[in-house]
């Protein structure tokens, strides 16, 4: 598992930068900001350090946010795992704007499910459902079936995409469509103008700027593992069986 070496907070000027506060459980220290999404403030509690790199919102959280509540008929009544939720803001927004059944992920890191759960409480939700998980490890539910799982700004490391494609695979073969009342595959689409949004499905956006070289790794390895990979606009990917 690889181990940030930056302070991510370093990227906030001194006049963005909120108090910090010791978590008097453990020997984080925490940094509380509002954050303005589509439609909504959020008040989002965020690492100032975390040696997992899950510590703050990145840029495409929020251009993802907007995407989704753009296309919100994609995903109505869809049953949604997040991958790398974080600080869980991405999830939070989806709950209170679209109702949305959702699950957070992230490391085996007891630190991070506590925050997400503080961010909830936060923001007047009940604590969204938290599956502790490395990609490339076994998952801990054996029989997952989500129809969407998303994700934002998740490429930061090389070695492991591997990893995250083992488990974009994993989580998209699981899925039960024989157990769905589905008509028929025109109607199992859930189409809003011109995005089709297959079931199951893999929804990411990437933001972060990295080299060319490393964001097709990701792709072409995908493709290798039997996947589709599709641009629909905006920097989000859409990638199934």
């Amino acid at each position: 598992m690889d181990i940030a070496i930056f302070s991510p907070s370093s990227l906030f000027s001194e006049e963005d930068s909120p108090t910090s506060e010791e978590n008097a459980d453990s020997e984080e220290s925490y940094v509380e900001r509002k954050h303005q999404f589509p439609g909504m403030e959020l008040i989002i509690r965020e690492f100032s350090f975390h040696q997992l790199n899950a510590n703050l919102l990145w840029p495409g959280t929020f251009a993802f946010a907007e995407w989704l509540l753009q296309h919100r008929p994609c995903i109505k009544g869809r049953r949604a795992i997040e991958l790398g939720s974080g600080t869980g803001a991405l999830a939070i927004f989806l709950r209170k704007s679209s109702n949305l059944d959702i699950t957070t992920s992230d490391y085996d890191d007891q630190e991070i499910e506590k925050n997400i759960a503080h961010n909830c409480r936060a923001n007047e939700i009940p604590v969204i459902p938290h599956i502790k998980h490395t990609w490339g490890d076994k998952f801990p539910n054996s029989e997952p079936d989500w129809d969407l799982i998303i994700a934002s700004d998740i490429l930061l490391y090389v070695k492991q995409y591997a990893n995250l494609i083992q488990t974009i695979s994993f989580l998209l073969k699981c899925y039960k469509t024989q157990d769905r009342r589905e008509a028929s595959p025109a109607e199992n689409d859930k189409k809003d103008g011109d995005v089709v949004l297959p079931r199951p499905a893999f929804l990411m956006s990437w933001r972060r700027r990295i080299g060319k070289e490393d964001e097709m790794l990701f792709f072409n390895g995908c493709e290798k593992a039997g996947l589709k990979v599709k641009h629909i606009g905006s920097r989000v990917y859409c990638i199934n069986l």
